[in-house]
């Protein structure tokens, strides 16, 4: 068994694979040196850790000893703070999980080969029964197959850069601060020795006002954005108390979400698995990728010690496996990404408690979150009847010069039904003079969203009374209702299409968090 690539699930897979059975010859495959690594630290939820723990107590041994755990996520903006317990999680130096697992590998009688270029057509021709590409996002074996992988990747326009600086989080903590080219967010965490990761994203308009395209990030690995880094540490010494930003190959880049259709493949005798980045990725701000590429691991090793005899049929085990889990993980990743790629908008127009719970519910609803901590979201309910005098689906709203006593609209054949009559929603204005609301059909993939976008600009021109939005999914209808309401000021109105037991808590997260101003119901169910 042959694994391209010495990262943690790489390594983590070797480890397990020959533990499992000492008399497997394993032998990785790293081009990089043993002390090479970058980034800086590497996050866990203690809710995902059981299954690897279980697996081998290595990853345990780097938290405990020499990692760091918080409860509470804070969030930062405008010069307040807002925490939200139940969120236990922890981590610790990417470099030092290396170091633990490369010495674990080697107590196993793993063969770990660094400073290594493996050719993946040489690996196929050596012989090996089984090929693991375990060599990152930009995997080459399965570039080599693509034709059979599918591979695919969604790339964000949100730019981001890995740092890491001496401040001390307490915990995750998230920092939005506009400075005077846009706004600015943090994703901090410590991890162990005195240092803390420090994330930055931002949109690429703001990115370009700050001059910080100049890099050439074609460049091999190693050098940093230094420019960069001293733009950053200045517009953050407000938060960090003055302490210096690090660098470690930091330079910056757009996400990549990406997808393997298949992750296994046999060439002759040979027989290759994808493993971690090289079959998946998912957005920082909601997964782990080296705990995804560790459960991928734990997986593989599983799956072969079960067919031991029939590496095909084990393979064919480990991808029915992870495949849907970690579909999963992607899909709740993509509200939270697309959160990060709007939320200069947010920040700017929405009051800091709401901001808060805004970014809390980015990708799931206030039941859930309540479970987590409930005091915060009482309190965030609280901050909203000061404000508006009522709960949320009770607060009085006027639209077209009509005053509802609440937030629900019965929206059917074509017509919002308001009190003291029926609203039309319409594509556009019938040029009646008549009060109108404007009828948009969300898409059913966001990159489709610009012809919707430009006709909620035009139709809010025009003068409608609101703005509807059905149809699409649930994040291209709430992308548009908060293009409605927080670019144009304008009403929006989100036709929803919830499980009936979860509508209202569907609306309640939607209205309180400023993504709409109302939401639509069935007959009979709203204030009259």
């Amino acid at each position: 068994m042959a694994v391209l690539g010495g990262g943690p699930g790489g390594l983590f897979a070797a480890t397990l694979a020959k533990a499992a059975d000492p008399g497997r010859e394993v032998t990785v495959f790293e081009r990089n040196r043993a002390e090479d690594t970058f980034g800086f630290g590497v996050v866990f939820s203690d809710a995902t850790l059981e299954g690897i723990h279980q697996a081998d107590p290595v990853l345990r041994t780097a938290l405990t000893e020499h990692g760091v755990h918080w409860d509470p996520i804070e969030v930062r903006l405008h010069g307040e703070r807002y925490l939200c317990h139940g969120n236990g999680m922890a981590a610790v130096e990417r470099r030092r999980l290396l170091s633990l697992l490369q010495q674990r590998a080697l107590d196993a009688g793993v063969d770990v080969r660094f400073s290594t270029e493996a050719d993946p057509d040489g690996l196929l021709r050596a012989g090996y029964d089984l090929v693991v590409a375990a060599d990152g996002a930009n995997s080459r074996l399965r570039e080599r197959f693509a034709d059979v992988f599918q591979p695919s990747a969604e790339t964000s326009p949100a730019k981001f850069i890995w740092l890491g600086t001496t401040y001390q989080f307490a915990g995750l903590t998230f920092v939005h601060q506009r400075g005077p080219h846009g706004v600015f967010a943090v994703h901090g965490y410590p991890i162990g020795n005195g240092v803390s990761t420090f994330i930055v994203e931002t949109d690429e308009a703001s990115w370009r006002a700050a001059g910080l395209d100049e890099f050439d990030v074609t460049q091999p690995p190693g050098r940093s954005d230094e420019k960069s880094q001293a733009y950053l540490q200045d517009l953050f010494a407000g938060q960090t108390g003055g302490q210096p930003l690090l660098v470690n190959n930091s330079r910056w880049g757009n996400f990549r979400t990406r997808r393997a259709r298949r992750w296994r493949h046999r060439v002759g005798g040979t027989a290759i698995a994808l493993l971690g980045d090289a079959a998946h990725t998912a957005h920082f701000s909601v997964g782990s990728g080296t705990k995804m590429a560790m459960e991928d691991a734990v997986a593989l090793a599983a799956a072969l010690g079960e067919h031991r005899d029939d590496i095909d049929a084990a393979l064919a085990a480990y991808e029915a496996a992870r495949q849907s889990p970690v579909a999963k993980i992607q899909d709740s990743a993509r509200p939270s990404l697309s959160w990060w790629e709007h939320f200069g908008r947010s920040h700017d127009t929405l009051p800091s408690w709401q901001f808060a719970y805004h970014f809390f519910t980015r990708s799931l609803p206030e039941a859930k979150l309540r479970r987590r901590d409930d005091a915060f979201v009482a309190g965030i309910h609280d901050r909203w009847r000061n404000a508006f005098g009522a709960e949320p689906l009770a607060s009085s709203l006027e639209v077209a010069g009509r005053r509802l006593d609440g937030r629900a609209v019965v929206v059917s054949d074509g017509t919002a039904h308001l009190p003291g009559g029926p609203l039309p929603l319409r594509p556009g204005p019938a040029g009646d003079g008549r009060p109108w609301g404007l009828w948009v059909a969300a898409p059913d993939t966001e990159d489709r969203l610009p012809p919707a976008l430009d006709a909620v600009a035009k139709g809010v021109a025009a003068d409608a009374a609101l703005v509807a939005v059905g149809g699409g999914t649930a994040l291209t209808r709430r992308l548009l209702c908060e293009a409605a309401r927080l670019e144009h000021g304008a009403v929006s109105l989100l036709v929803e299409q919830a499980d009936p037991g979860l509508a209202t808590d569907v609306a309640v997260t939607a209205v309180l968090s400023g993504r709409t101003d109302l939401v639509s119901v069935p007959a009979g169910k709203a204030a009259s």
